[in-house]
């Protein structure tokens, strides 16, 4: 791999739209060439299912491993991201976007349409992963909006009484997360905790 390699064609290489491809080649070529993160996102509004997909879980990951660099160079996609999230087709780029969108900094009114998205498209989705991770990027950003906790509480009280096994599994974790305001950690310290469960559970779909 050469530092001419096009982002978007090792992006598009993948036996199905939801194999990883090379996307780990992709997340070292953007490590050690941060100016190239614009290209990976870029990607992800492409009408090609498996590179839009690639470059989701991608992005997912560097904003998980490194967040507070990938993050920071992600910002001045916010907007364009949060209209991404209402149009996105493809199951996996929503669920990544999902996870992606609470780690940035977010405005109260950003908060609250990210959140609107979720509970209006994605908590009705067919896919039980996409409506499992909606659950948890809302708890995610009751750490940046304090004041959606009781709507969010109550949304994952609902989910874990009549949710799918993944939603009431996930509902009953974040809950404890949620009602235990004393032990909360710090955002990143969160990001930090929560790794090895997004491991899991996209391993598991």
């Amino acid at each position: 791999m050469t530092a001419r390699t096009s982002i978007r064609t090792l992006l598009a290489t993948g036996r199905t739209p939801i194999a990883l491809g090379r996307v780990e080649e992709v997340i070292a070529l953007v490590r050690a060439t941060p100016r190239r993160m614009g290209q990976l996102v870029e990607c992800l509004w492409s009408d090609d299912a498996g590179t839009a997909n690639r470059a989701a879980d991608a992005v997912e990951k560097l904003t998980r491993d490194d967040s507070p660099l990938s993050v920071r160079v992600l910002e001045k996609w916010k907007a364009e991201l949060i209209e991404l999230m209402a149009e996105a087709r493809f199951n996996k780029l929503k669920w990544n976007l999902a996870l992606i969108l609470p780690r940035m900094k977010l405005s109260r009114a950003e908060c609250r349409a990210v959140a609107q998205i979720l509970e209006t498209q994605y908590l009705v989705d067919s896919s039980s992963i996409v409506k499992t991770f909606a659950l948890h990027s809302l708890a995610d950003l009751t750490w940046q909006n304090s004041e959606m906790c009781d709507d969010v509480v109550e949304i994952l009280h609902i989910h874990g009484r009549s949710g799918t096994a993944a939603m009431r599994a996930r509902s009953r974790i974040l809950l404890k997360e949620i009602e235990r305001p004393a032990k909360r950690l710090p955002m990143p310290g969160m990001v930090s905790r929560a790794k090895d469960r997004i491991t899991d559970l996209k391993k598991s779909h």
